[in-house]
């Protein structure tokens, strides 16, 4: 086991408050929120079980552990909320100056699709 591994092995938790494992070193049982997303699940308002803590750009990384067994099936949206999301999504891509739908989102920056904004920067 390499110095920065055994930075980051504490399986009790005495050192960082939680069970901490490193990177890919957790053991069976546990997932993160994005890997209990991808099985249908959610972390149906367990507590933090631990975290796993890495090295990276900017320091010390973490990432945190739900109990698999303790996770609920994820709530699928309303037709209302399936709506609305559409509505936002059809909003970004609305040009404010020609009111054109566009294929892409508009830049926030721009405020106007690429065309108008192409109008505006060469008369």
């Amino acid at each position: 086991m390499g110095r920065i591994r055994a930075d980051f092995h504490d399986p009790e938790g005495d050192r960082h408050g939680l069970p901490t494992y490193w990177w890919r070193g957790a053991p069976e049982g546990f997932a993160t929120r994005r890997q209990l997303r991808a099985r249908g699940l959610c972390p149906g308002r367990q507590p933090i079980a631990a975290q796993i803590l890495w090295a990276g750009v900017g320091g010390v990384r973490a990432a945190y552990l739900y109990r698999l067994e303790l996770a609920r099936p994820k709530r699928p949206a309303s037709r209302a909320q399936l709506a609305a999301i559409r509505a936002a999504l059809t909003a970004r891509r609305t040009c404010k100056r020609c009111g054109q739908v566009r294929g892409y989102y508009i830049a926030r920056s721009f405020g106007e699709c690429l065309t108008c904004h192409d109008e505006r920067s060469h008369p």
